[in-house]
């Protein structure tokens, strides 16, 4: 307990070093947060742009389908297989998709389009269609003849709401597919590919327009927490029967698992020079508190002050700074980073045009995650009490009589 006290008033009788040494540590940790925040919040965008609006957290598929993504290898719907995936621990929503593609065509342009059958209610959790309406309605029941198009293959086929878009393609088993659907709606996408190929049909019209009629290529699933999909995936696989396959979105998306890694690699790269530059303007305020403090220390060992007893004090003053220096700047980074979550950082001109070529909105959001602060300040504190051998060291090998001279 002296050692404690002595600890805390030898910092005070110092503000300045105190103050100093304190404001290295805060903006260590100020700067670590901010940058992994939004890091991470780019991350998380990535994964919403695409997981979050397109292939969902994990999708159930016949076996092969993943392979081979025919309409030969759909699977026929089971109340059943519903039931119990829709009572599964963890789920948020389960979406039935029938997904194909065909070829679209107005009066004078055709284009390979991607034609998904949708269920309207169900799909408003996932790709949030009824909200990217630009002209016209969003669809009224699943057996309704009308089609949703995507803006930029609407503006390329030169058609719009009233029209009749033409769709020609192959149907379950080699079956002819061919339709003309009345256009009820344009719809936008913040990603190029879905916005120039993208149609949507009600689910039963789908299923007719193919001839799958009570089968679907996938079951979606959104997880409530996006940290439980592997916990979740695990637990259907172990549930179900083997004709179905359970896959993850890292299944699913294997570019982005790769361009996150990639982009994780360059980032440590930064953060670990950031971590290097912190950690000698760290250890630079610590050579100057024990310069400064050189008589001192040499007259407590004089005149019988035990070496370990010094380093221990000096060894808790340091502590004390680094865990006030910690503290403070994990609290000041917490309105950084929910300011710029609620108040996305946009680009624009071709800055924006190249981040939409990547398949993603142009704009950073910051996490908000509470790890993010609390593994930066753990690091940080890390490197501090690493540099906190040094004064260890510097008690050890010091010779009062020189000490003193100087």
């Amino acid at each position: 307990m002296l050692f404690l006290k002595l600890a805390w008033r030898n910092i005070w009788r110092n503000k300045r070093r105190t103050l100093i040494t304190m404001a290295s540590v805060v903006m260590a940790v100020l700067l670590a947060s901010v940058m992994s925040s939004m890091q991470e919040g780019s991350y998380d965008q990535m994964i919403d742009n695409t997981v979050g609006s397109s292939t969902g957290h994990i999708q159930i598929q016949a076996q092969g389908y993943h392979d081979e993504p025919t309409l030969d290898n759909s699977f026929e719907i089971d109340s059943t297989l519903l039931e119990e995936v829709a009572e599964q621990l963890g789920v948020a929503s389960v979406i039935p998709r029938i997904d194909s593609y065909a070829l679209s065509a107005g009066e004078e342009r055709s284009r390979a389009a991607m034609v998904i059958g949708i269920d309207i209610e169900a799909e408003k959790s996932l790709s949030e269609p009824h909200e990217k309406i630009v002209e016209g309605t969003y669809l009224e029941n699943n057996n309704q003849q009308s089609a949703l198009v995507a803006a930029g293959l609407a503006d390329y086929l030169d058609v719009t709401i009233g029209d009749t878009l033409i769709l020609l393609g192959q149907g379950f088993r080699g079956t002819n597919a061919s339709g003309a659907y009345p256009i009820g709606g344009i719809i936008e996408f913040g990603i190029p590919d879905m916005n120039n190929s993208l149609v949507y049909l009600p689910l039963q019209t789908a299923s007719r327009f193919y001839g799958t009629y009570d089968r679907l290529t996938a079951l979606v699933l959104l997880a409530e927490r996006p940290e439980d999909v592997q916990a979740i995936t695990r637990s259907l696989r172990s549930q179900l029967p083997e004709q179905y396959a359970v896959l993850d979105w890292q299944t699913l998306m294997p570019e982005l698992v790769q361009a996150i890694q990639a982009d994780s690699g360059s980032n440590f790269i930064i953060q670990l020079i950031l971590y290097m530059v912190v950690g000698f303007g760290i250890f630079g305020t610590v050579l100057m508190m024990t310069a400064e403090r050189k008589f001192e220390l040499g007259v407590m060992i004089a005149t019988g002050t035990s070496r370990i007893s010094v380093a221990t004090i000096l060894l808790l003053e340091m502590i004390f700074i680094t865990f006030m220096g910690t503290l403070v700047g994990m609290i000041a980074s917490v309105p950084f980073m929910y300011y710029f979550n609620r108040n996305p950082i946009y680009f624009s001109g071709d800055a924006a045009a190249a981040i939409k070529e990547w398949g993603m909105e142009p704009f950073v959001q910051f996490s908000t995650d509470p790890s993010i602060f609390l593994t930066q300040g753990a690091i940080v504190l890390s490197i501090t009490l690493l540099i906190c051998i040094y004064p260890l060291w510097y008690a050890f090998k010091l010779q009062p009589v020189s000490a003193m001279r100087q």
